[in-house]
C-alpha cells in the first residue's frame, strides 16, 4: 500500500518519492531541533526535551496525514521518523550551546526552516490524494505551521501564528503553498522548484524576523489600527 502511495505521488507531481522523503525528514529533524531547544531555554529536563521534540517534529505531518485520510501515518510506518527527531533531541540536549547562545533566535531560525520544508512537502502530498488547489495549499500550511503551535502550546507559549506583535509567519508558507500547487497542477513542477520555493519561504520569513514585517491589523472606526 505504502509503494502505491509513493507511486501515485511520483506520476502527479513528478517528483521523486526518495527526494519527497528526504525533504520531509529534513524538515522533521529541524522542527525537532526547535522543540529542543524551546524545551532547553524552557529548562525541560530530558524526558521534557525529547517530548517537545518529538510533537514539534511530527505534529504537523501527522494532522496532514489524518487530514489525507493517509492512515496509519507516515511517522508511525517508517522507523526513520522517530530515530530523526530522537537524535536531533539528544544533540541538543548536550550540545544546544555550539547553536547559538541566543536560543530564542535560535528557534526561530529552525522553526523556519521546518515551515519552508513542510509547506512543500505537505502541498505536494495533498495534491498527489486528489485534493482540490485550495485544499491543497491550506493542507500544506497546516502541516507547516502545525508542529510549531503544539510546540508553543505544550511549553507555554502564545502561539508566533497568533500573537498580534508576530512576524509574517503563515503568509509566506501559504504563498509558498500555493506555489507548489499550481506548478504541479500545470506540469511544471520538480525538485528545483521545491528547492526553490523552500528557500524562498525560509528567506521571507527570516527577512520579516530581521526587519519586522508584519501582517496589517484590523482598523478601528476611526481609521486607526487595533493596539
Amino acid at each position: 500500500m505504502l509503494e502505491h502511495l509513493l507511486a501515485q505521488a511520483e506520476s502527479a507531481t513528478g517528483l521523486e518519492p526518495t527526494l519527497e522523503r528526504t525533504l520531509d525528514l529534513v524538515g522533521v529533524f529541524v522542527f525537532a531541533v526547535s522543540g529542543a531547544l524551546l524545551a532547553v531555554r524552557k529548562g525541560f529536563e530530558l524526558v521534557g526535551v525529547t517530548s517537545l521534540a518529538l510533537v514539534t517534529a511530527l505534529g504537523g505531518g501527522v494532522v496532514r496525514d489524518l487530514l489525507l485520510g493517509d492512515t496509519p501515518p507516515a511517522a508511525f510506518q517508517n522507523v526513520w521518523y522517530l530515530v530523526v527527531p530522537l537524535s536531533a533531541a539528544g544533540l541538543m540536549f548536550v550540545a544546544h550551546f555550539l547553536v547559538d547562545r541566543r536560543l530564542n533566535r535560535a528557534v526561530l531560525v529552525f522553526d523556519a526552516a521546518g515551515l519552508a520544508l513542510f509547506c512543500v512537502t505537505g502541498s505536494v502530498k495533498a495534491v498527489a490524494f486528489g485534493v482540490s488547489a485550495v485544499g491543497a495549499v491550506l493542507i500544506g500550511v497546516i502541516s507547516a505551521v502545525g508542529g510549531g503551535i503544539i510546540r508553543d502550546v505544550l511549553a507555554n507559549e502564545q502561539p508566533s501564528l497568533f500573537q498580534r506583535e508576530s512576524t509574517l509567519y503563515a503568509i509566506p508558507a501559504t504563498l509558498g503553498a500555493a506555489v507548489v500547487v499550481v506548478t504541479t497542477l500545470n506540469e511544471v513542477y520538480s525538485g528545483a522548484v521545491a528547492a526553490a520555493v523552500a528557500i524562498a519561504v525560509f528567506a521571507v520569513r527570516i527577512a520579516a524576523l530581521h526587519f519586522g514585517w508584519r501582517a496589517p491589523l484590523p482598523y478601528r472606526s476611526t481609521g486607526r489600527r487595533v493596539g
